[in-house]
């Protein structure tokens, strides 16, 4: 109801004032659209689990990141998080991926749970990743949610490392970032427009973010396989985003569409955490090629 609210209010302003200055009225959305409306709170439920983490830290941007593993090392697998999200929300994961035999790793990205800053972008996930890849060695698998969907895989496209990957309720194309925010503001045409222009000038000097940070630019390079998950229901992120994603890799992607559990209690099901965990053993549990003499492998 609160958000509603908030979102009746906003409309209010931003039309009006698009009609009258498309730039400033996309300044005003700019701010909206960079920042998150809060820090979600730990929840009792994921205690016990936070409290068996060992604790570290990561600087981005001059910023003290939080992160998380659990685990004696053997085997990592990098969790990453939603907006408006935290580490924490895979505590359900983390304790099936430690009975298996895994080390998760996680984080709390810039402006969430407990980091500092008041914002994160997708190059500040990658930076992450590769940090925590450097301090822990390659992964079996990364595993992302929403908007760490798309930063997962632009981290697997800069050359981060993982033998598979799985994405759930995930994000696909930059643009539909933009796309929903808009939609769900009702900006006008002409402040949309103008609101792409500072989300690109934000960027600078990297051009065509919107294909660069998009699936379908990553996808051409990785050959991990993928599973991917979305509920029918979500009205976060549209489960088209799945489906364009399952598109982009083809014969590696695995689909699982869901029913009831929207954008976030996915997390937390126990049938979505047995199909990531007979996945994720599948597609690790087996020796790495080793090449004997060129052209055979072992």
């Amino acid at each position: 109801m609160k958000r509603q609210l908030a979102l009746a209010a906003l409309r209010a302003v931003l039309r009006p004032l698009g009609a009258l200055s498309p730039q400033t009225a996309a300044a005003f959305a700019f701010r909206l659209f960079c920042l998150p409306s809060g820090r979600s709170r730990l929840r009792e439920t994921e205690l016990a689990t936070m409290q068996c983490a060992r604790i570290e830290a990561l600087t981005i941007r001059s910023l003290q990141v939080r992160t998380y593993r659990w685990g004696d090392g053997a085997r990592p697998v990098l969790l990453l998080h939603g907006w408006e999200s935290r580490g924490a929300r895979f505590a359900p994961l983390v304790e099936r991926l430690l009975d298996e035999g895994y080390s998760p790793v996680c984080f709390d990205s810039p402006g969430h749970g407990d980091s500092e800053g008041d914002s994160a972008t997708i190059l500040d996930y990658v930076a992450i990743s590769e940090a925590l890849q450097q301090r822990h060695g390659d992964f079996e698998a990364i595993v992302g949610h929403s908007f760490g969907v798309l930063c997962g895989f632009l981290a697997l496209g800069e050359g981060v490392r993982a033998r598979c990957a799985v994405a759930i309720s995930g994000v696909s194309e930059f643009r539909y970032l933009l796309d929903s925010f808009s939609a769900e503001l009702r900006l006008s045409e002409a402040t949309k427009r103008a609101l792409r222009g500072r989300i690109e000038q934000f960027f600078a000097p990297l051009d065509d973010i919107w294909m660069r940070f998009s699936v379908a630019r990553s996808a051409a390079d990785l050959h991990q396989p993928v599973l991917l998950i979305h509920d029918e229901d979500d009205r976060m992120v549209s489960p088209g985003q799945a489906l364009r994603t399952a598109a982009h890799f083809g014969t590696q992607a695995e689909l699982m569409l869901t029913a009831g559990l929207g954008h976030n209690r996915i997390l937390g099901d126990r049938l979505v955490i047995d199909r990531i965990s007979s996945f994720i053993q599948r597609k690790t549990d087996r020796p790495a090629l080793r090449v004997v003499s060129a052209g055979v492998v072992a």
